[in-house]
């Protein structure tokens, strides 16, 4: 999948939108939470402040992929997505942390809570968060961006559903320690999709191969060229959370290949795996070739 920037215009609306209903109903959530006591909704709270951070930085990937390269910064300021990413996911767990030692605090001495005022809040969230998904809907399956837009706005949407349907139980049955055992299972939930991110985060912020790319299918594939005699000093990492990059040396029979034969590569190498920006050298057959990255000689793996 390719991001067409080029359609931005729309969706700085739909950011702009989304980022400033879901920051308000943050806003309105800790109120909520902090004034009646409930975990669930301070533990919902901080997911949803870890989303409006999703949205900016999707929205800052349609902006700096916007961004002219320089003499100096010669891909522009795309890895700035990394770096935000690896931010975010830092704080969302040392956030849901904090969250989850309060709520086993408050497993032993339950407060009791407006589950009315619960209800009414997560109910907010719902509508807030479903609309909000909605915005997306339509290029979600076109768009990396819009996808992770719409898949994080989509989760919220159910998590404030539990909330609602944890509140309606406690006003009927008085149990208020189902407050801090939503919240733990709710953080739980984030946490393990915040570690997730985390990791994501770090392997693109030290050039590992983004996972949605199979490297061994890339390198199949460039050793069944036509002319290719052997692969080596073949490199995939992002340099953004939505590009890719490639290098790699072609080792060939004469004659050199043309300027045509590069074409198709790198429109195979979009096409396959979306690799967007391909390096391709290629080299002569009958010489001993070493990765120059690791000192070793390059035999195809």
């Amino acid at each position: 999948m390719h991001c067409d920037h080029h359609a931005s215009p729309r969706y700085n609306r739909a950011f702009a939108l989304g980022i400033g209903l879901n920051l308000g109903f943050v806003v309105v959530e800790v109120s909520g939470g902090l004034l009646f006591g409930s975990m669930a909704l301070l533990s919902d709270a901080s997911h949803n402040f870890s989303d409006v951070l999703a949205l900016a930085m999707a929205w800052a990937g349609f902006r700096l992929a916007a961004t002219r390269p320089t003499q100096r910064r010669t891909y522009g300021m795309k890895r700035a997505t990394v770096l935000a990413s690896l931010s975010s996911a830092v704080l969302l767990c040392v956030a849901l942390g904090a969250v989850i030692l309060e709520s086993v605090q408050r497993l032993g001495q339950p407060n009791s809570l407006s589950a009315t005022a619960i209800v009414v809040i997560a109910g907010i969230g719902l509508v807030v968060n479903a609309g909000t998904a909605l915005l997306f809907l339509h290029d979600r399956r076109s768009d990396l961006n819009i996808q992770g837009a719409f898949l994080h706005m989509a989760g919220d949407a159910v998590i404030s559903l539990g909330v609602v349907i944890a509140g309606i139980v406690m006003a009927l049955t008085g149990w208020p320690w189902l407050d801090p055992v939503l919240a733990l299972l709710i953080a739980a939930i984030i946490l393990i999709s915040g570690i997730g991110l985390l990791r994501e985060s770090l392997d693109l912020a030290m050039d590992a191969v983004p996972r949605n790319i199979d490297p061994h299918a890339v390198r199949a594939y460039l050793d069944t060229l036509p002319g290719v005699t052997e692969v080596h000093d073949l490199h995939i990492w992002g340099m953004s959370t939505t590009e890719t990059a490639l290098t790699a040396h072609l080792v060939m029979n004469e004659p050199a290949a043309s300027n045509d034969f590069l074409h198709s590569v790198a429109d195979g190498l979009h096409a396959r795996f979306a690799i967007h920006h391909p390096t391709i050298q290629i080299e002569t057959g009958g010489e001993k070739h070493t990765c120059t990255a690791t000192g070793i000689d390059c035999a195809p793996v």
